[in-house]
């Protein structure tokens, strides 16, 4: 009876084995591998009604609209996407995304130099942003990507909450917070509703340019949303090395490092969404000081805050989106102008000069004909505020004056295809 017993419990066994292999083989047979093409574009025509001229050549900032001289107008691509998503198997998927993006100019009309990604002949310069392949459910919820890949700072969900990447950058994609880079990620959720989730990263910290030192950046967010996901929290981490080198002031070899802490408190409806989202960068060593004797390495303390409404004023046909951010990268700059001692300083990373404040304003209309398609007057506002006190304004050549403003008036257009249009610019 036992032999029986045994014998019976190994068939059963065997044929429940059998029966599942053959529905995993029936279902994968049924599985055929297919692909979406897809695209995206915005751009503007616009007007700079007025130009910050403090500086030598003029303007503060890092945007493109910064150097631009007053009354210059332009019609303006400042992103074509080409991308395809092709599901190879019901576990693995790849992706693959050709962009082109930031057509503009810097200089006075008939003397201006190409400063986006544009060939040596000014053409648009289309490079590979996005190749990575997806292993679904590597574990219970989590899938693990491999590639060059979106980083966990921004694109996967503030980007997305804010909604108007057509109309400006994150401010965390404004201050030079990598959005996409080449590594290994692990993106998952701790519960079956996707209330609760994580995403962490290891990559080169260069963005889609060949690799030029041994430091890896170190990436990692988590998220929770609540009241049926209409109110979202975003905590955000990274960590890289720049440069390593033991303190030197005859080769200037020196520690540099940077870090980014953010957080993203959101409330966000089908028809209306408020948000907030702060952030603060500390770059170690990135203030190179002279004095006569010897250089100094500085640390840079960046904080921001950017508040943004945007909603629907008629169905599906019109809405509006308003933001303000705050950004001021010297927090530490007094360390510097009480040195009596400094003659000479510059910032290292050019969108953490800790010389200027800066305010940025926009608002809008949105006003969508056809579903994908966007018609989005708009009016675009930045203001530097001189950091240093009037006694150091011969320490830095922005420092001659307080304040200036650039001021741009722009219509707005944004299409997609082959895509929902809610997605990750």
């Amino acid at each position: 009876m036992k032999v029986k017993s045994a014998v019976l419990t190994i068939s059963s066994v065997l044929a429940l084995a059998i029966n599942m292999s053959a529905q995993t083989t029936d279902s994968t047979a049924k599985f055929k591998p297919h692909g979406n093409l897809w695209a995206l574009t915005f751009g503007d025509y616009a007007f700079k009604g007025n130009a910050d001229t403090v500086g030598n050549p003029p303007g503060r900032g890092t945007n493109q609209y910064s150097k631009m001289p007053v009354d210059a107008r332009f019609f303006q691509f400042r992103r074509v996407y080409l991308g395809y998503n092709y599901d190879l198997s019901p576990k693995f998927s790849a992706e693959v995304l050709l962009a082109a993006e930031n057509d503009y100019y810097e200089g006075s009309i008939g003397n201006q130099s190409a400063a986006g990604d544009v060939l040596a002949n000014n053409k648009f310069a289309p490079f590979l942003k996005l190749a990575d392949v997806r292993w679904k459910n590597i574990f219970s919820g989590t899938d693990l990507v491999l590639g060059e890949m979106y980083t966990p700072a921004f694109p996967m969900l503030s980007e997305t909450v804010w909604g108007y990447r057509s109309i400006e950058r994150t401010v965390a994609d404004l201050r030079g917070t990598p959005s996409y880079d080449q590594g290994i990620s692990l993106q998952g959720r701790f519960d079956k509703n996707a209330n609760f989730g994580y995403n962490v990263m290891v990559g080169n910290g260069d963005g889609a340019v060949a690799v030029n030192n041994n430091f890896q950046m170190f990436y990692g967010d988590v998220w929770a949303k609540f009241l049926d996901k209409r109110l979202i929290i975003d905590l955000y981490q990274d960590y890289r090395k720049l440069d390593w080198n033991a303190i030197d002031t005859l080769t200037n070899g020196f520690h540099h490092d940077r870090n980014t802490t953010k957080l993203l408190v959101a409330y966000t409806t089908p028809k209306f969404t408020v948000g907030a989202e702060a952030m603060q960068t500390t770059l170690m060593g990135d203030v190179e000081a002279s004095s006569i004797t010897r250089t100094y390495y500085y640390t840079t303390l960046a904080t921001a805050i950017s508040t943004y409404v945007r909603g629907r004023i008629y169905k599906d046909k019109l809405g509006f989106f308003a933001r303000y951010d705050n950004y001021n990268p010297g927090n530490k700059i007094s360390e510097i102008t009480n040195n009596h001692k400094i003659i000479s300083y510059t910032a290292i990373t050019s969108s953490y000069d800790p010389t200027t404040k800066e305010q940025f304003l926009t608002f809008g209309i949105d006003y969508t004909p056809f579903p994908n398609v966007h018609l989005m007057p708009n009016f675009y506002l930045n203001t530097y505020t001189c950091t240093l006190p009037s006694k150091d304004y011969d320490l830095n050549p922005k420092g001659s004056g307080t304040i200036g403003t650039d001021a741009v008036y722009r219509l707005t257009v944004y299409f997609i295809f082959g895509k929902s249009d809610n997605i990750r610019y």
